[in-house]
Order: structure tokens, then C-alpha cells, then sequence
């Protein structure tokens, strides 16, 4: 008699029953021991991939990134776009990514009453947002021939990554209709910060230190 098939563990498939698991259990695992024998897997198969139920809930977070511009390289149009087309491209696409996984990503961040400062899961999405950013700064930088005309790379980075703190929190609380407003904020701040760095109207500066500070309360 033939066996059975063996049933293909990934990191994907990992990644997915997690989710799966945190939401009809309305709690984390306790241990990767516990974990892997709900979802019927050896635990040899979970360590290929994550060293602890922490590194895998901080994958995530890089995972739903990795998703998000996997779908925006694939584009044949998008390394036409500009900066802020590309901004724009990322923030869309990546929300649009949350907001398929909505339940999940609620509960992850929800949980955290004290705001976004002290979730360390959200650190590897930091590092890949501000990596993103800093590429999309240094990419202009090299066309520019004096260096006063230059964009400073490590604020645009942090801001995108401010950026995505304020539309996270943004996000959570929003309760339109497939989410318009989200897109509305999306739009307004990728255009405030690139018309920032672009030198337009001192009010539009403003406004965005506004928007810092508000932000840096928040995180703070």
C-alpha cells in the first residue's frame, strides 16, 4: 500500500496557521511545543524557518512587506514611476494587504493599549520601510548634481517610517467604507512629505512639523 503523501510545511504555511490559530484561540501560542502539535507539524519543520514563537510574530510583520512589493515590482510600469509614485504605489498596495488580513492584524496591534512604542514585532517592518525610503532618496540623489539640491536620506527615512505609524494607527480606527479614508490620508501625507522635501510652500512645512510632532507624542 502506497503512503500517504507528505503534506509540504513552508514558511508561508507557518506563517498562515499562526494567523489562523491566534484568531480562533484569541491568544498567542504559549510555546513552540504546543504550537506545532496544534497544527499537526514536528517541531524540526518550525525551526527550519523561526527560532521562536517572537521571531515568527516579527516575521509577519516583514512578511506582509516582502507580499506587498512582490506585487509592486511585478508591475512593468512601476520603475517608470516617480518617487511619489512610488511612495504612493507601496502605501496603497500594502494596506491593501492589511486590509485582507484586517482580523489578524486588529488583534496584533490592539493588544498594545500603551500605543506603538514598545511592540518589538514591528521593528523588522521599520528597518524594511526605512530601507525602502533611503533606496528611493539615494536613487534621486545620484541624478542631482550639487549637493545643496541633494534630499537628506536619514530624515526621509525616518519620516516614511513616522509615515506608516501615523497610517497604521489611521487605519485601525477607520470605519468608512472599504477603508476611502485610509486612502484619502495615504495620498495627503505621501504628497506633504515629498512637497517637504521638494521645497514648496512654507505652510505645507508646517504642517508637516505639525504632523511630526504630533507623531513623535505618539510614539513617545
Amino acid at each position: 500500500m502506497a503512503g500517504k503523501k507528505a503534506t509540504l510545511v513552508d514558511k508561508q504555511t507557518i506563517i498562515s496557521r499562526y494567523m489562523d490559530y491566534v484568531l480562533e484561540h484569541e491568544s498567542y501560542p504559549k510555546s513552540v511545543y504546543k504550537f506545532c502539535k496544534e497544527i499537526k507539524i514536528k517541531e524540526e519543520e518550525f525551526y527550519k524557518f523561526f527560532g521562536s514563537i517572537e521571531k515568527l510574530k516579527t516575521s509577519i510583520w516583514s512578511e506582509f512587506y516582502n507580499n506587498a512589493t512582490g506585487v509592486m515590482y511585478a508591475n512593468k510600469e512601476y520603475d517608470n514611476y516617480s518617487n511619489r509614485e512610488k511612495m504612493l504605489t507601496f502605501f496603497y498596495t500594502f494596506f491593501e494587504l492589511l486590509t485582507m488580513n484586517r482580523s489578524f492584524v486588529l488583534f496584533d496591534l490592539k493588544e498594545n493599549t500603551g500605543g506603538f512604542k514598545n511592540i518589538q514585532k514591528l521593528n523588522g517592518l521599520r528597518k524594511d520601510i526605512r530601507s525602502f525610503a533611503t533606496k528611493l532618496i539615494e536613487e534621486e540623489n545620484e541624478d542631482k548634481q550639487f549637493k545643496i539640491t541633494k534630499r537628506p536620506v536619514f530624515l526621509f527615512a525616518e519620516g516614511a517610517w513616522i509615515q506608516t505609524v501615523f497610517l497604521l494607527k489611521f487605519w485601525l480606527d477607520d470605519d468608512s467604507a472599504e477603508f476611502e479614508k485610509t486612502d484619502m490620508a495615504i495620498e495627503k501625507s505621501v504628497n506633504t512629505i515629498f512637497d517637504v522635501f521638494d521645497n514648496t510652500p512654507l505652510e505645507s512645512v508646517m504642517d508637516f512639523g505639525k504632523f511630526l510632532w504630533k507623531e513623535n507624542s505618539f510614539w513617545n
